[in-house]
C-alpha cells in the first residue's frame, strides 16, 4: 500500500485514526504522540484519515473573467509578445497588471506560445528528398565495395 503524505505531516493515517478513536485526553495524546495539541484537536474534529488538499480553492488574479477573455482573444488576434501585450493591457484594460499575472492567465488558456499561434504557411517548406532528382532513364545505385582484407595487395 502507498501512502502520500504531506511533507510536512507528523502523523499517519494510522495515528489519526487512533487518535480519532481515543478517549484520552488532549495533552495526554498530545504527550505520548509527540504532537501538538493543536493537531490533536484538527484530527479529532475531521471525518477521514486522508491528507487534504492543499490547493486553494480561489485562483488569486488581477484580472476579472471577463477581462481575461479580453486578453486571450487580443493575444490570438494581434499575436503580440508578452513585453507588448502587457502595455496594451496595463493602457486600455487593467492598470495595475503584473507581467507574471498576465502569463500566468495566458499559459491557463492556453495561448502563451506565440509560435504556436502563428498561422502555418502551407506549401512553403519543400520536403526533404533521400535521393537527387535524375532525369527520366537514370537509376540510382548505391555500391558497397568490402574491406580489403591484409593478405589482398587490392580491393576487387
Amino acid at each position: 500500500m502507498n501512502i502520500h503524505l504531506h511533507a510536512n505531516a507528523t502523523t499517519t493515517p494510522k495515528i489519526r485514526q487512533y487518535i480519532q478513536a481515543s478517549n484520552q485526553s488532549v495533552p495526554q495524546l498530545a504527550d505520548e504522540l509527540g504532537v501538538s495539541e493543536d493537531t490533536i484537536r484538527r484530527w479529532r474534529r475531521r471525518d477521514g484519515v486522508a491528507d487534504g488538499s492543499h490547493t486553494p480553492h480561489r485562483l488569486q488574479t488581477t484580472l476579472a473573467p471577463a477581462q481575461e477573455a479580453v486578453v486571450v482573444e487580443l493575444r490570438k488576434t494581434l499575436l503580440l509578445p508578452l513585453d507588448d501585450l502587457l502595455v496594451v493591457i496595463r493602457e486600455f484594460i487593467h492598470p495595475e497588471v503584473s507581467r507574471s499575472s498576465l502569463d500566468r492567465c495566458l499559459r491557463r488558456h492556453g495561448v502563451s506560445n506565440l509560435k504556436a499561434l502563428m498561422p502555418q504557411e502551407a506549401g512553403t517548406q519543400t520536403p526533404v528528398k533521400t535521393f537527387k532528382n535524375y532525369a527520366p532513364g537514370f537509376v540510382h545505385v548505391d555500391v558497397k565495395y568490402l574491406p580489403q582484407m591484409p593478405d589482398e595487395d587490392q580491393r576487387t
